[in-house]
């Protein structure tokens, strides 16, 4: 058997002592299958002497992550620490210029900073690997640079966030209110004590931007991707797509249009019959649609110390084993900044408004509509208190910059007590 693949690991949180707990369980397993051993030589935390369930004592131990990846009995490092700079930055990069291969499950490091890391790796001519940092145990990354190679990707969209469907779908199935499945997700340690990361769409972000760029051959474009959260999602807004046969999901979304790459992250309408909109709790979901394959559906759990685990080790095996490609799939350097789409897509919208209940305002609001050439599907309105009278609309397809200007004229209206709300209705 080959000379053993010489491994440290920068950050002893769940994953990283995850990492080690698989390595330590399935170790002739998985020297087996790579044709070689997996030897972890050091390790690097915050804290040396804290309890991680896991024996460390016959590790060296480096203070410095930096440190760490300069070891000479080091040939890969993975890195667990989490943070797009600082240390984990630093020791990505160290480790890529002493020649090492690198995997990590860093996703908004590298949204940020993963162009040059994979230069900086095909210059070394090692390998810069990242299956962890996008939906979690799911073999995305490789589906895509591997098994879907021969195609010409048209589409990736998907749930890419456990925590936002965690909540979505657990006030769709007890009619709790946001806020208050909020304190239960963080409770339970699937949202952070600020989550805005999560629920404000930038987490799912990281990831989306991760994917299009490997899907369509393009540099990362993180700071193109249109962000929208889920914090104005309410019970009433799930009930009211419920009845028309939708899901209402954190949704990330790119594709290749006429005039360019559109990427973006939000909540839309997905039908219920749907793999999407049957897709419940922590778990995260990716389509992805060639022109010879058609459309693949790939779920799995997107978080958590097994999840991830299972990813960084399916890239160290493939490093094990010899397998060193471009981090996304092409050569860094021939990839070229996305064009993005300045129209985007056309779509169907749900619209939900906040009115005074008076005479002539549904009126006015139809006009608004008209003059901007978004035509009106179907119309509900409910729950009036003689004061307010909430309204929902449903679009026909129409441009997104139509639809913008109508609604910016319509909350200029004293009639409009609170900011329209607009979800897209993505086709399937």
């Amino acid at each position: 058997m080959s000379k053993p693949l010489r491994i440290a690991i920068a950050g002893l949180g769940t994953v990283g002592a995850g990492i080690v707990k698989m390595v330590q369980t399935h170790g002739e397993l998985l020297a087996r299958r790579a044709g070689r051993p997996l030897e972890i030589v050091a390790v690097s935390a915050r804290s040396k002497g804290k309890d991680r369930g896991v024996g460390l004592s016959g590790y060296a131990w480096e203070d410095d992550p930096v440190a760490l990846a300069k070891r000479d009995d080091v040939d890969l490092l993975v890195e667990v620490m989490g943070g797009e700079d600082g240390p984990a930055k630093a020791c990505v990069e160290a480790a890529l210029a002493s020649g090492k291969h690198v995997v990590t499950a860093n996703k908004a490091m590298l949204a940020l900073h993963g162009q040059a890391m994979a230069e900086q790796a095909e210059a070394a001519g090692v390998a810069l690997r990242f299956e962890a940092a996008v939906a979690g145990g799911i073999p995305i990354v490789k589906a895509l640079t591997e098994g879907l190679a021969g195609n010409s990707i048209s589409r990736v969209m998907g749930v890419m966030n456990g925590t936002c469907n965690y909540i979505l779908t657990k006030m769709d199935a007890t009619g709790e209110s946001y806020g208050d499945v909020l304190k239960e997700a963080q409770a339970l340690g699937y949202a952070e004590a600020d989550p805005t990361v999560d629920v404000g769409g930038i987490d799912a972000a990281h990831k989306l931007s991760l994917l299009a760029a490997t899907a369509f051959g393009t540099r990362v474009a993180f700071d193109k991707v249109e962000i929208e959260g889920i914090e104005r999602i309410t019970l009433q807004d799930i009930h009211n797509a419920a009845d028309m046969g939708y899901k209402i999901k954190l949704l990330g979304v790119a594709q290749q249009n006429e005039d360019g790459l559109e990427q973006r992250m939000q909540p839309c309408l997905v039908p219920t019959a749907s793999p999407l909109g049957q897709l419940e709790g922590v778990s995260n979901m990716v389509v992805v649609e060639g022109d010879f394959i058609g459309q693949t559906v790939y779920q799995g759990p997107g978080a958590g110390e097994g999840p991830t685990a299972s990813a960084i080790l399916g890239d160290i095996m493939d490093i094990a084993r010899g397998l060193v490609i471009p981090a996304f799939g092409q050569p860094a350097k021939g990839l070229a900044q996305p064009n993005i789409s300045s129209t985007g897509s056309d779509a169907a919208y749900y619209l939900r408004f906040s009115l005074t209940d008076e005479a002539g305002v549904l009126a006015k609001l139809a006009a608004i509509l008209g003059d901007h050439s978004v035509s009106v599907n179907r119309m509900h309105q409910y729950g009036h208190d003689g004061k307010t009278a909430p309204l929902v609309i449903v679009t026909h397809q129409t441009p997104r910059a139509s639809l913008d200007a109508a609604l910016a004229e319509i909350s200029a209206l004293n009639a409009s007590l609170a900011e329209p709300v607009a979800l897209r209705i993505e086709s399937l």
